[in-house]
């Protein structure tokens, strides 16, 4: 944001060298597939050294392997986030794969409302959420659509790993290349422009931001902290980091946290195929959860 930044110092940083040595390669690679899921092969160390040679940097040190050192020595919960921060990849856009929207208001949410949407209070989940694009597209279809049926009230959870990201979303500023996704309806209902005329920023509407709530949450918990179960649960673009036996284990997990009648959503390059559980196909990389669900053996 405009006047956020202050002028870096003058002071010379000494040379970071962007060498990795394969062994601390591989140390940092087990951290990183046990703690967050992500599989870390080879060819993954040039994007290492690019996204922590910036830490090495921030902290004056001589080079990505004394970054290592330091970061394993520590204790600091802090380093640890951003080590997070600098190593998750945050892809996301609204209205993202625009087809499971489509259902989603065709099908879903009136098969979910029944035949009075009065009664009806949709709890949605989106997981893995990045920066909000998915979290307040989703915000944006729920308030449209409660507004033609009277009484259905809806909220949103969104979570990431990622403070960074999180923090991101919890303001909910966007650029006007952002927003070039969402239809003209929905930007002239649910953005504001920033009162300076040069500015390209545009914010989300207090009263959708209201809707919406965002937590941490790392998929690879063996459980997670939420009590409320949810009618809708978006888990997009977010597989395709882990192995397969990793996916089907935080599905699992999620399934849980879904009402029997249910619906999740995985990104259309992602596939459940071969895995045990208890789903039924609904279209194209959607699932519903039976009405009769076995919940002890998930």
């Amino acid at each position: 944001m405009p006047g956020d930044w202050i002028q870096s110092s003058n002071i010379e940083d000494p040379p970071a060298s962007t060498a990795l040595s394969p062994k601390v390669f591989d140390r940092l690679a087990t951290y990183i597939t046990s703690e967050l899921g992500i599989k870390m092969p080879a060819s993954k160390m040039p994007l290492v050294q690019s996204r922590l040679l910036r830490r090495v940097r921030e902290l004056h040190l001589s080079s990505i392997d004394a970054y290592s050192e330091y970061f394993f020595s520590s204790t600091n919960t802090e380093e640890r986030e951003r080590f997070i921060n600098a190593i998750t990849t945050n892809k996301t856009d609204f209205f993202r794969e625009a087809e499971h929207f489509d259902f989603l208001v065709r099908k879903v949410l009136p098969a979910l409302c029944g035949t009075d949407a009065r009664t009806a209070r949709m709890r949605v989940w989106s997981a893995a959420c990045s920066s909000g694009e998915e979290p307040y597209t989703l915000a944006m279809l729920l308030a449209d659509y409660a507004s033609k049926n009277q009484g259905m009230s809806y909220a949103i959870l969104g979570t990431d790993i990622s403070t960074k990201v999180l923090e991101h979303a919890r303001k909910a500023v966007y650029r006007q290349s952002d927003i070039t996704p969402i239809p003209m309806e929905y930007r002239k209902k649910y953005l504001l422009q920033s009162k300076e005329s040069a500015s390209e920023l545009v914010r989300v509407t207090p009263a959708l931001r209201a809707k919406v709530s965002f937590h941490q949450l790392n998929l690879m918990d063996p459980q997670y902290s939420m009590r409320e179960m949810f009618d809708i649960v978006f888990c997009r673009n977010v597989l395709i980091y882990f192995d397969r036996n990793t996916q089907e284990a935080v599905i699992r997990k999620i399934v849980r946290h879904i009402v029997p009648g249910g619906y999740l959503f995985i990104g259309h390059s992602e596939s459940l195929t071969g895995m045990s559980l208890p789903l039924e196909p609904a279209m194209t990389s959607a699932f519903r959860v039976p009405l009769r669900v076995e919940r002890e053996r998930l």
